[in-house]
């Protein structure tokens, strides 16, 4: 494993955050840390994306950064200039993996079937984003592929408090993404608190 995937492994689940005020991620990354889960997927469906993670990072440097829903090169650039660990794809884009291994730059790509699996693989890739998880066959897919190919799984869409150790039980299954303990409401609103409760209960179920 990777010094990242091994990272992975042992946060199990990785918060996956959509902020539209990137003062306020500092305060999140805070409360993530000091309530058990010292790791943020912030996704780049909002313009404050890039922002968040600067201030993330320079915050709490040795926090777990990643980049999630990235979808084009300048996307990457914009991700590796604000300090991310790794990029997250909700498909899989032979270019922007391409382009993320010419930079040095870790990359978790969308896949949802075998082809796309085998497609993954032969770029040398070995951990790969489940995507959307519930929608395309859940668990049960996941273990019919895990039987087939050695890769690790990040399975994201669906995950809940409700099945994430259902999927952590797969073996091939490095860690889950979700969304359940960072609603963009409570992080709107700075309700710290209230997701300091929702990060340690996920924190509660994985230990």
């Amino acid at each position: 494993m990777t010094e990242i995937e091994k990272k992975l492994d042992a946060i199990k689940v990785v918060p996956v955050i959509a902020i539209s005020d990137a003062s306020k991620a500092a305060k999140l990354a805070e409360v993530l840390i000091e309530n058990g889960l010292p790791c943020a997927e912030v996704t780049f469906r909002t313009e404050q994306a890039a922002q968040a993670i600067r201030n993330m990072r320079d915050a709490f440097p040795d926090m777990l950064i990643g980049a999630g829903t990235v979808l084009n090169k300048e996307q990457v650039d914009a991700a590796i200039e604000a300090g991310v660990d790794f990029v997250v794809s909700p498909g899989f884009n032979p270019t922007t993996v391409k382009y993320c291994q010419e930079k040095g730059m870790a990359i978790v790509p969308g896949v949802n079937n075998p082809s796309l699996v085998e497609q993954a693989m032969e770029m040398g890739l070995k951990t790969l984003k489940f995507f959307p998880a519930e929608a395309s066959g859940g668990v049960a897919m996941l273990k019919a592929m895990s039987a087939v190919y050695p890769v690790k799984f990040m399975p994201t869409g669906g995950v809940s408090p409700k099945n994430v150790k259902d999927y952590l039980a797969v073996s091939s299954v490095i860690a889950c993404g979700g969304t359940w303990m960072v609603p963009n409401n409570l992080i709107d609103e700075a309700r710290w608190d209230e997701l300091a409760v929702l990060v340690r209960e996920v924190a509660g179920i994985i230990a």
